[in-house]
């Protein structure tokens, strides 16, 4: 299984987080589904998977943390 980039999930998260491709990204279809419904949880969950990202908390599906 080949780790996920720190650096793409970041700017997925910061330039089309309100579509959820960051949670796709990471193999969180449910969530990211849910986050391109509700439009990115009206901006307030785009900001806070930004900063996990960024901070490292939040890691991929398997939770493997994401490869810098």
């Amino acid at each position: 299984m080949k780790q996920r980039s720190f650096i793409v999930a970041v700017l997925l998260s910061l330039f089309l987080g309100v579509f959820g491709a960051d949670r796709f990204y990471l193999g969180y279809t449910v969530l990211g589904i849910l986050k391109l419904i509700t439009v990115g949880g009206f901006g307030i969950w785009c900001l806070v998977d930004l900063i996990r990202i960024a901070t490292g908390k939040l890691a991929d599906v398997d939770g493997n943390a994401l490869a810098r």
